[in-house]
């Protein structure tokens, strides 16, 4: 099985913002994988599905990003995942725009909703894929940074880091998450 949550924040509002993007990567996945996000529970959005053999659940939590720990603890008592199971997908001001960075485990960096997991999962050791966001302009405000739409240049990197997403899964699924760390860091 593979828990696969993209952080984001509910709302039409937000859709297309930085913030977003662990949302707009878990819809790739439902897309590629044919699950339907659908169901209401666990304080999110959910679909359940399988995909090559393996039990699939893409989950968005609809608690706005700095509750998203909130969510997956509710999952995690659901499904009873083991932590290597659980995938957290979400944006990175510290990546170049559209570039991934996949780790096993790190501090939250500044991102309020991984520092939400860390808490509820009492551990900094989890799988998770950071998208690039990019940095504000100096002098610019983090917050109205990562509530940005992306600019018009942006959004190919963006749309090519979302579309390599089924094929980042799909290698963790059919080897492992260092194999996969090591293809797609970029």
């Amino acid at each position: 099985m593979k828990l696969i949550v993209g952080l984001g924040n509910p709302g039409p509002e937000y859709a297309k913002t930085r913030h977003n993007i662990g949302f707009m990567a878990i819809d790739r996945l439902a897309e590629a994988y044919r699950i339907e996000i659908t169901k209401s529970k666990f304080q999110a959005l959910y679909g359940e599905g399988n995909h090559k053999g393996e039990k699939i659940v893409l989950l968005k939590p609809m608690t706005y990003m700095n509750l998203s720990g909130n969510a997956l603890a509710e999952a995690m008592k659901w499904y009873k995942p083991n932590l290597e199971d659980i995938v957290i997908v979400y944006d990175d001001m510290d990546t170049p725009v559209g570039k991934l960075r996949l780790r096993t485990k790190g501090s939250a960096g500044g991102q309020n909703g991984v520092k939400s997991i860390i808490q509820h999962l009492g551990t900094q050791e989890f799988q998770r894929i950071r998208m690039g966001i990019g940095r504000p302009a100096p002098g610019s405000d983090a917050i109205k940074h990562v509530l940005m739409n992306f600019r018009q240049e942006e959004q190919k990197l963006i749309d090519e880091a979302v579309s390599k997403i089924p094929d980042v899964i799909d290698c963790i699924i059919d080897q492992n998450f260092t194999i996969a760390m090591n293809r797609f860091n970029g």
